[in-house]
Parts: C-alpha cells; structure tokens; sequence
C-alpha cells in the first residue's frame, strides 16, 4: 500500500499543489493528470524519495519513506519523463548501466530479452545517438522488463514518442505487473486503456 497523507509541494515561492491524500495498493493503477504546471513531475518526485514534501507524510507498507528509504528503494521503479539515456552507449550498455545503479543486476542474457521485448533486437549494440526518439525511449522503458520484481512504479509521461506497436508493448507489460499484483502510478497526456482491477485518479491544478 502507498499512503500519502496531506503533503503539500512547495517549489520556489509557489505552491503546487497542498493537503492532497490518495492511496494506491496492489493491482491499482493511480493516474496522475493536470495541466502542464500543475506538479505532476514534481508529485511523482515526491513519491520516489527525490523531493521530499513540504508538508504531510508519505508511506509504504505503513512506513515513511524517508525513514525506510533503502527498503523502499528495493521495491520501486521509477522512469522520468527524459529517457536518461547516454549517447554514448549501446542500447545494451545503457541497460547494463541502469541495471548496475538501480541494484537490479541484470544478467546479459536478461538484458538482450528486454531489448528484444521492445523490438530493439538488431539495435543492441547501436550506439543510442544514432537512434530515433522513438528507439532511446523504447531502451528507456525495456528498464522495466528488468523490474518486473519490484512492486511500485512510478513513471512519467511513459507513452511519449511511441509508435503504435510500442504502445501495445507497454501496455500489455503495464497490465501484466498490474494483475501479477504490482502497483503503477503514471502521468499522461494520452488516452491509453490499460485494465487494472482497481485504477484512480488524482487530478491537480484544480
């Protein structure tokens, strides 16, 4: 279960958004929306432990977060809105690379089925300037074939600059952690229908 419990987010002198609370157990989806500038990136900052809130307490499992932060860390994955891909790596070496950061240690044959999973088979050892926009956000998100253990993810904007097939390929991944009973929180500007057996939704800038 995340819990959050009247926080409030503070960024310069500006209030984003306060008092907000919501939660969010297994097989739910939690749908963030807002017009851009209402705190989405930064409500999902402070789910993850980045930015802590200003105000109010957020919780997993009964815990808050920033007191268990290494526990939580084992349980979540999170995927921003830029890829943080580097140019100057394969697509293989990216993965590598996030695997190694995010305490997953993929193996190599689990990082070539990720990349096949998201149609990258004959790009793994492309270096990931010479790809499309579509292709490095397609290696950003076959991060999450290699987090299918972890219960909690978080994701920002995950369907930009996807093609239709691409979009299937998440979607499908996204339902499957959702009914295995994951728990996902997502921003978007897109209509995707994705089936969960519980979806919310938190509106800001309201």
């Amino acid at each position: 279960m995340l819990a959050i419990k009247n926080i409030e987010c503070v960024r310069g002198e500006r209030r984003l958004f306060s008092d907000l609370s919501f939660e969010a157990a297994s097989h739910t989806l939690l749908e963030v929306r807002g017009p851009n500038g209402s705190g989405k990136t930064s409500l999902l900052r402070n789910l993850c432990g980045l930015l802590p809130p200003a105000a109010g307490i957020i919780e997993w499992r009964g815990n808050n977060i920033h007191m268990f932060a290494d526990e939580y860390r084992s349980e979540l994955a999170f995927l921003g809105h830029l890829s943080g891909v580097k140019d100057e790596l394969t697509a293989s070496e990216n993965l590598r690379m996030s695997s190694v950061a995010a305490g997953l240690g993929a193996s190599p044959d689990q990082i070539h089925a990720a990349l096949v999973h998201f149609g990258l088979r004959d790009f793994r050892d492309s270096l990931c300037k010479a790809l499309s926009q579509g292709q490095r956000r397609r290696v950003a998100l076959a991060r999450l074939c290699l987090s299918a253990a972890r219960s909690l993810w978080i994701l920002d904007e995950p369907f930009t600059a996807l093609d239709a097939a691409a979009l299937v390929v998440i979607k499908d991944l996204l339902e499957s952690h959702l009914e295995t009973g994951g728990t996902v929180v997502l921003t978007t500007h897109q209509e995707v229908a994705i089936a969960a057996r519980v979806t919310r939704r938190v509106d800001l800038g309201q």
